[in-house]
């Protein structure tokens, strides 16, 4: 069951530092009774997490120096940047040029500095092509073909998926023919941005490139660049990844390329590591915390309460001071919403319930804080604020939240349930499914990462329909995707969390956050 840590980061703003501080053991009293001093009462003590000690420390931050904040350095990169915004312009690309170089740049985490030359060009490919309605029908095609459809739905063009129509054909009729591992990787990648609706997309072209990709990575082959990208791309498809550390992924895979431009990698490479430093000053920020009235409060509960209902009314304050809004009744229900999902799980845990699948998810999509975080973000980072979004959000009726709140529930149920359940937990969404239904332990996770592809389904829907009829600005969808694609990375490889040396989270920490790239 989630919960508050002791040890956790207040995130908004700086605090005091106090680098010899350490917090004290609580006993948490919060179920007792007072009672006179001569009566025995029985403690409640919360059961271990069993997690491991902080590898970081406030002071460990203080000490990283990044040669890279030189102001040369931003000079340089600049100057790259003007350089790469010509490519974009040059009227002598093809169209598949043209796209492998946005799809470069986007994976490279630069094209951010490019985001109005990108959609021009995406534009008017959509308006080339007919408005989505255009064919492939030559399998040479189907590269740029796959390429475009992706890069569309990302950027919120609609696109049909009739535009495989004749690959589709030639799937079912067996007569495709095609042995470019690139394009079928492309086609591969393109299905991930199907929506409830494209059957073609889930059920037809996801499973052939599949089957494909794997026959090809089983197979012998001499070319290990593709091959990599192959596996890559079988572990997790691009459009689920966390995006910062694909980029971390792909700058190494890019440089290794026989064909790379060494204007875009020079430039990829210095500005990753000026926006690192940018993401370390936050963590000194974040890293400390205001302890000056520590002393004073004795009991754990009312520790933790103090410091949440202190740190809501900052940010409420500061939010009403600058944009002359009251958010803090909203904050604070998001707070209570989530402490009642918990103790609906406490009740369920200590009366030994077993919830169906349905019932487990209708508390759990909000128990694992997803909403909390998302409102927050909405209050702080909007740059305006609708009360009429806030009282969608704080009454739980935004989709998007809601579908990337359950990617991120079942994402942490399968890389954390069975240690979890081991010191003492409510059971997870796979052993809801088993006992509902007596699914093996193996159908129960298949079907959980079903139930994720099917949520990542909804997630292209929403985005698309945000983009077109909601008042949810681009930001805040694009922090609600995000989430759940932190999510994919942070439980990848198991607890991303509670065991990060195995979850190989540490390592993703140190690449992304502390060690610059090599230049060459």
């Amino acid at each position: 069951m989630a919960s508050l840590y002791m040890t956790s980061a207040l995130i908004y703003q700086n605090a005091i530092t106090h680098n010899n501080f350490r917090f004290p053991s609580f006993i948490c009293r919060s179920m007792t009774k007072m009672t006179p001093d001569n009566v025995s009462v029985d403690v409640l003590r919360r059961r271990s997490g069993n997690y491991q000690p902080s590898p970081w420390d406030h002071s460990y931050l203080l000490s990283i120096n990044n040669k890279y904040a030189k102001e040369e350095k931003v000079i340089a990169r600049d100057l790259l940047k003007e350089k790469v915004r010509k490519m974009l312009g040059a009227e002598t690309k093809s169209r598949r040029e043209q796209l492998e170089l946005i799809d470069d740049l986007q994976k490279l985490g630069i094209s951010y500095h490019f985001e109005v030359e990108i959609n021009n060009i995406l534009m008017d490919f959509h308006h080339k092509n007919g408005r989505g309605v255009w064919k492939c029908d030559k399998e040479e095609d189907l590269h740029a073909t796959s390429l475009e459809f992706r890069l569309l739905r990302q950027h919120g063009f609609h696109v049909s998926e009739d535009i495989f129509d004749v690959i589709i054909d030639k799937i079912e009729s067996e007569t495709f023919k095609s042995d470019d591992i690139n394009s079928i990787i492309s086609l591969y990648e393109a299905s991930y941005l199907s929506t409830k609706s494209d059957i073609k997309l889930r059920e037809v072209i996801r499973p052939f490139a599949k089957k494909q990709i794997r026959k090809f990575v089983d197979g012998e082959t001499c070319n290990l660049e593709v091959r990599e990208k192959a596996i890559h791309a079988l572990e997790m498809p691009y459009h689920w990844r966390m995006r910062r550390l694909e980029t971390r992924w792909y700058l190494d895979s890019y440089d290794n390329k026989h064909d790379t431009n060494l204007v875009l990698i020079e430039f990829a490479k210095l500005d990753f590591n000026i926006v690192q430093i940018a993401h370390q000053e936050d963590l000194k920020y974040v890293s400390s915390w205001d302890v000056n009235r520590l002393d004073e409060l004795p009991e754990y509960m009312r520790l933790c309460f103090l410091i949440l209902f202190n740190e809501i009314n900052s940010i409420g304050c500061d939010i009403f001071k600058y944009k002359n809004i009251d958010v803090i009744p909203f904050l604070r229900k998001s707070w209570a919403d989530l402490c009642n999902t918990y103790l609906v799980e406490a009740k369920w845990y200590k009366k030994g319930y077993k919830p169906g699948v349905e019932e487990y998810m209708q508390n759990a999509w909000i128990s694992i804080s997803a909403p909390t975080i998302l409102i927050h973000f909405y209050c702080i980072f909007s740059d305006k604020i609708s009360v009429q979004i806030l009282e969608t959000l704080s009454q739980h009726r935004q989709e998007i939240v809601r579908c990337s709140a359950t990617i991120l529930r079942l994402a942490n149920d399968l890389g954390t349930s069975r240690d979890e359940l081991a010191r003492g937990d409510v059971l997870k969404s796979a052993q809801c499914y088993t006992h509902e239904t007596g699914a093996s332990e193996e159908e129960a996770h298949a079907h959980v990462q079903q139930m994720i592809c099917d949520t990542w389904d909804e997630i292209n829907y929403e985005t698309k329909m945000a983009r077109t009829y909601s008042l949810l600005s681009r930001g805040f969808v694009e922090a609600a995707v995000n989430l759940a694609r932190m999510s994919q990375c942070m439980y990848q490889y198991g607890d991303g969390h509670g065991c990060p040396d195995k979850a190989k989270t540490v390592e993703r920490v140190m690449s992304l956050l502390v060690n610059p790239v090599p230049l060459r």
